[in-house]
This record gives structure tokens, C-alpha cells and sequence, in this order.
């Protein structure tokens, strides 16, 4: 069956105007195909050829053949889409053919072709997308398409000559990510690519296998990638990013990260993006006045890029793609991408006599071994006196107590420098880095009426959520937040006072620190002689802090990796006195420990008082699937600790 379906799909993608001869035995073994009868379509072929340039430009041959299956199917593909950015690529229709079920032919007119600007996301970034409207399909019709592009994902600078944008970056290098995952069944995925013979090339296939071959001739040498009945990709929550788990070909002909870095540094360093500029020397000096140690100059200027340069979705001026813009452009705008906010710190870094470059980095997902071009966003590095290099990331720490924002931990980055370097990775912040805290005192009645106070203190990733209606709200909104909180719990809850500190705008200052007090009548479900109630501290308490308490863990395993927003160390402490002759009944005493995640914990009774301790360690951002165990353990012990209390 492997080597018919083979056999036919190179014949569709060849020989196309010999198609109707084969068209029917090809339809009945497509529907006839497990599991691909129950899906409303199935991709007959979806095969890409490239052509590559010596300057590493590439040519590419897009085709697919898709069979409508279903009513559903028909609609789903009314319209083809194909993305790309206009900055760095060219794309266009050659062709496009519906194959009814009679054995009739209709040409699309790829001419009624539009061109649009991609639908809006979050962040504006230019990119463009052609559709081309097919009309009204049945199921049994047969959609084949081709696509010409030419060019590459990133630009260097835009030249006179317009053919100078699809040249990648890094002249006379070609590198691509093929994913080999789908979200619509595929009978047969090829991707090949010929390159001149004296260009070396690497590859290799994560998260799965597929066949392959090379082929030489005078001049070129090809690569043929290919991959077999290939079923949707499932998804799990909270998953690692799709590219670390769904099957992926990476290729490069940039022997080493090495050279990647060296390239990097050259490039910014020619252009001059880091040059001084007087009025920016100006508030550098004034930055790090009285400022003694190495550590409190460098987050002096980390700390005012991040809140003073505005993040904005498109870049501006000449400098693209790997080029940082100069200094002078940065400071005066006070706004841009990244790339424009980490060379500002980098500028301020060297005109306060620190050493200090750029890095790439991949915000989101993993970068892999194979030398290709697999980065969406820039820091800074910064050299200490012990001639170690320390990343700096500005546009993930505004109004943060970091310099490094912990949510991109065990995340890897490739540093500019002049010696050249090897891929680096950002370590795991310990637990402790971000501590959320709640130490709670309460009374309750035998109305069931409950009283107290409890403060709420947090440090690190966990300081920027709860500080964040500080930093970003208006100040008129401080308390009616603080407020919600209370309502969080009950509707009936009421604040009596609340105390946030002197200037809780001011996170420099010190870890955040506010205290509640409260009351809340009807907080106890009553019966005969007996109250049942939640522990306050386990009661929708800022929650948005504990995005632990989002993962799903009822599920017994997991098939891939899985990710929380940061490591981090959660401690409850909570004393509540209960009515005299009032009895705990529901004690308990926890304790769980494994390489992802530890719980200790207990509830007990202690004369009058109940008394509730709970300490939950997170040890990761990321984690693999061996760690889901540990880590839903250690977690569903502590959502234990919310359950109702009885006392009677």
C-alpha cells in the first residue's frame, strides 16, 4: 500500500494533466484509507520543493491536493490562505484546478487572487496573506493548488535592489524548519531541496522519523524529506510549545552557533547601533549617580529602559531583521520592538563602562541544536567583573523586581559577542525567588460570621501580578481592587481596612506587602450544631497568581511535555478560633516530595484554634512528562487543603 500510494503521488504532482485516469482508483483508496473515512477532508499530497541560491535566497514550489470528504469540507475550503511577510518573501498563485466527482475539470482564475493584510492579532507586525476564492465544492471534488514564493523569513537591511529582500540575513546561508505535524489527515508529505553542491548541509528530524535521501549531480545536490499517513497532532493543556512536541525537520548550512554569534556581533557592531548619544549619556550619568556596586548600576539602567521604552508592534527606520537601531533613534522615540528596547540597555550599558551585547533568543519555545535560524525576539548581555555574561531582558520586566524575567527560564539564547559562543540557557530561579505568601488570623462566631486580618506578601514573578493593579491601574482603582479580592470569596464580604504601604507604585522599594482586614457574615454553611467552611487562605485569594491552579490534573499521565508560568513557593499559614465546644473533625497531616514538586502541610486543632499550615514548591517553568507524577501530586494535596472544613 506504501509504495502504490508512493508511486500515485509523485504522479499527481509531476504529471497532474495525466490525473483523470487515476482519479477515481485514487479517490476510493483515499476514503477506503484508516482512519481518514470519518475526517470531512484528507490531503491527497502536500509537498514543497526549494530551489536555493549561492546567496541563500530560496525558490519555493508550494502543491497541495486536497479531497473533499463532507459538507463541512466542502465549506472549510472555499477559500485557500497563505501567509507570508512581505519584508523578506513574495508570494503568488500558479495554479489552482477543482476535480469534480464526474471526472470534469475547472480551472480556477488565480487571477481574482486578493492580497490582504493578515488578520489582526494582538501585535501588529505588517504581515500580509493572498486568498484565492475557490467557489462551491461537493464532497468528492478534488482541490489542487501551486504556490510560487521566493525570499526568507528575516531581512538584514532593505537595499535599492529590490531582489536584496529575499536574501536571508546571513548571506549565503540557507536554514528552514519544516514541520511535519497536521491538523488535517495527509496521505503523503514531501519536502525537498536542492542546494549548490559546495554548500554543506545538516538536518535532523525531531519528535518522530521520516525518510530520506540525497542526490547529486554536477552542480547541486538535493534533499528529499518524506513522511507517510500523517493523523492530527493532539493537543494536551498546558503543553510545551507545539513545535517542541509535534514531529519538526531542521536544516542549516551554518556548520556552528558559533558562527551564528560571530555574524550577529558583526553585523550590529558595522552598523553602529550601540554609538553614544549625548542626551542619552546624560541620563545614564544621572541613573547610576551614588551608585557604588556593579549589580545596582546595571539594574539602575535595566530597571528605567524596561519602564520608560514602550514596547510597539512594528519596527521603525532603516535597521531590520537582525539589525538593532542606533542609539539615538531608541532614546528619541522611546518605543519599538525588542530588538529596539534591548539596544537601548545595551547603549546605556557601555556608556555607563560595562561590556554589553546583544542575544537572540526564541520567546516561547525551544531552541534546538541544528544551527538554523529558529529566533523571534532580542536581549542584552552584560559582562560582570568576574568576566561572566549575565542576560538581561528589558521588554519582559517593567515594573519588576527582576532584571531576567523568570517566566523565560530554562529558555536558550545565543549571545553576539566577539569571541563567539555556543548556545546558552537561562537557569531555573529557585522557588524562593517567588514566594507568595497569605498569614491569615480570623474569628469565627457562632452566627457563623467570620473576622480577622491576613497579609499578603510575594516577591519576584509573583510580586509583579499582585503589584500589577499599582503599576497599571489608575490609582482611583486601588481600593475597589483590594475590594474584589474579598468579593472573590463571598458577596457578602466587607473591608474593613486596608493598608498597601507608603507607595506600592514603587517596586524597587522592596518585596509588596498588604494587609486586610475584614469581615464576613454567613461565611459558614450552619446545620444542627455543625458549620461547615472553606479555609480563607484557600478561598479564591489571588488566584491570578497561582497558575498552577489552571492546570488540569486530573489527568492520570501525559504524553508530552507541560509548563507552568514560573517556578514557584507557596506558603499559607492561617489560624482560625472557632466557637467554645466546637470540635475539628476533618484533621489532617500531608507530605509529598519528588524532583518536580513538594507539599508539606497540615490542619489540626489546637485548644480553640484551628490551625492550618500548607508550603507548596514548584521547582520549574517547564517540565517533562516524567515529572507529572510528582508535580500533580504535590498540587492536588494542595487543592486538598481548600476543601470544606467541618467543625461541630
Amino acid at each position: 500500500m506504501k509504495h502504490l500510494f508512493t508511486g500515485i503521488f509523485f504522479f499527481l504532482a509531476f504529471h497532474f494533466s495525466l490525473y483523470a485516469q487515476q482519479e477515481e482508483s485514487l479517490r476510493k483508496k483515499a476514503l477506503k484509507a484508516e482512519p481518514y473515512g470519518t475526517y470531512s477532508e484528507v490531503v491527497l499530497l502536500d509537498s514543497t520543493s526549494v530551489n536555493v541560491a549561492p546567496t541563500g535566497s530560496g525558490k519555493f514550489s508550494i502543491y497541495k491536493a486536497i479531497l473533499v470528504q463532507s459538507v463541512p469540507g466542502a465549506l472549510n475550503n472555499r477559500v485557500i490562505c497563505f501567509d507570508y511577510d512581505p519584508l523578506t518573501a513574495f508570494a503568488q498563485f500558479k495554479y489552482a484546478n477543482i476535480h469534480k466527482a464526474d471526472g470534469t475539470i475547472h480551472p480556477i482564475n488565480i487571477q481574482k487572487a486578493q492580497d490582504y493584510t493578515a488578520p489582526a492579532r494582538a501585535i501588529y507586525w505588517g504581515a500580509r496573506q493572498i486568498m484565492l476564492e475557490i467557489g462551491k465544492l461537493e464532497p468528492g471534488d478534488i482541490i489542487e493548488y501551486e504556490i510560487e514564493k521566493k525570499g526568507f523569513t528575516y531581512a538584514l537591511l532593505t537595499g535599492n535592489n529590490e531582489e536584496e529582500r529575499f536574501i536571508p540575513p546571513m548571506r549565503g546561508q540557507f536554514y528552514d524548519i519544516v514541520p511535519f505535524w497536521c491538523s488535517t489527515p495527509t496521505l503523503r508529505k514531501i519536502y525537498q531541496v536542492s542546494i549548490p553542491r559546495d554548500k554543506d548541509m545538516q538536518y535532523q528530524f525531531y519528535q518522530g522519523e521520516c525518510s530520506s535521501s540525497v542526490r547529486y549531480d554536477d552542480t547541486r545536490k538535493v534533499f528529499t524529506f518524506a513522511k507517510d499517513n500523517l493523523t492530527p497532532f493532539p493537543r494536551e493543556s498546558n503543553m510545551v510549545d507545539f513545535y517542541d512536541a509535534a514531529p519538526k525537520l531542521m536544516m542549516s548550512s551554518t556548520p556552528r552557533w558559533e558562527e551564528k554569534s560571530l555574524w550577529f556581533h558583526k553585523t550590529n557592531e558595522d552598523y553602529g547601533s550601540f554609538a553614544p548619544y549625548p542626551a542619552a549619556q546624560k541620563k545614564v550619568n544621572e541613573l547610576i549617580r551614588g551608585k557604588k556596586s556593579e549589580m545596582e548600576k546595571i539594574a539602575a539602567l535595566t530597571h528605567w529602559v524596561a519602564d520608560n521604552i514602550r514596547y510597539a508592534g512594528i519596527t521603525m527606520g532603516k535597521g531590520e531583521g537582525f539589525t538593532l537601531h542606533h542609539t539615538q533613534m531608541n532614546y528619541t522615540d522611546r518605543c519599538g520592538v525588542c530588538k529596539d528596547i534591548a539596544g537601548t540597555l545595551i547603549s546605556f550599558l557601555r556608556m555607563a563602562g560595562f561590556e554589553a551585547y546583544p542575544a537572540m533568543t526564541m520567546a516561547g519555545s525551544r531552541v534546538e541544536s541544528i544551527p538554523a535560524d529558529h529566533f523571534n525576539h532580542c536581549v542584552a548581555v552584560v559582562k560582570l567583573s568576574n568576566g561572566t555574561y549575565m542576560p538581561l531582558d528589558p521588554t519582559w520586566v517593567p515594573f519588576c523586581r527582576e532584571l531576567w524575567s523568570s517566566a523565560e527560564q530554562q529558555q536558550n539564547y545565543l549571545p553576539g559577542v566577539p569571541e563567539g559562543s555556543d548556545l546558552c540557557i537561562t537557569p531555573v530561579s529557585a522557588p524562593e525567588n517567588h514566594y507568595f505568601r497569605i498569614k491569615a488570623n480570623g474569628k469565627l462566631n457562632k452566627q457563623g460570621t467570620l473576622t480577622g486580618q491576613f497579609i499578603v506578601t510575594a516577591e519576584g514573578q509573583s510580586d509583579s501580578r499582585i503589584r500589577r493593579i499599582f503599576t497599571l491601574g489608575w490609582q482611583s482603582e486601588w481600593k475597589n481592587s483590594m475590594e474584589k479580592e474579598l468579593l472573590a470569596i463571598s458577596p457578602k464580604a466587607r473591608l474593613l481596612s486596608v493598608d498597601w504601604g507608603k507607595d506600592p507604585k514603587d517596586y524597587q522599594a522592596g518585596p509588596i506587602r498588604i494587609v486586610f482586614r475584614y469581615e464576613i457574615p454567613d461565611y459558614t454553611i450552619t446545620g444542627n450544631r455543625e458549620m461547615l467552611f472553606k479555609p480563607l487562605s484557600m478561598n479564591n485569594l489571588y488566584n491570578q497568581v497561582r497558575s498552577y491552579l489552571y492546570i488540569n490534573t486530573s489527568l492520570p499521565e501525559r504524553r508530552y511535555g507541560f509548563k507552568d508560568a514560573c517556578s514557584r513557593l507557596v506558603e499559607l499559614e492561617e489560624t482560625i478560633e472557632i466557637p467554645k465546644g466546637y470540635r475539628l473533625v476533618n484533621s489532617t497531616q500531608t507530605r509529598k516530595q519528588s524532583p518536580a514538586a513538594d507539599f508539606e502541610g497540615y490542619i489540626r486543632q489546637q485548644g480553640n484554634k484551628i490551625a492550618i499550615h500548607q508550603k507548596l514548591t514548584l521547582k520549574k517553568r517547564v517540565y517533562e512528562t516524567t515529572d507529572w507524577t510528582g508535580f500533580r501530586e504535590a498540587v492536588e494535596a494542595h487543592k486538598a487543603f481548600g476543601n470544606y472544613l467541618i467543625i461541630k
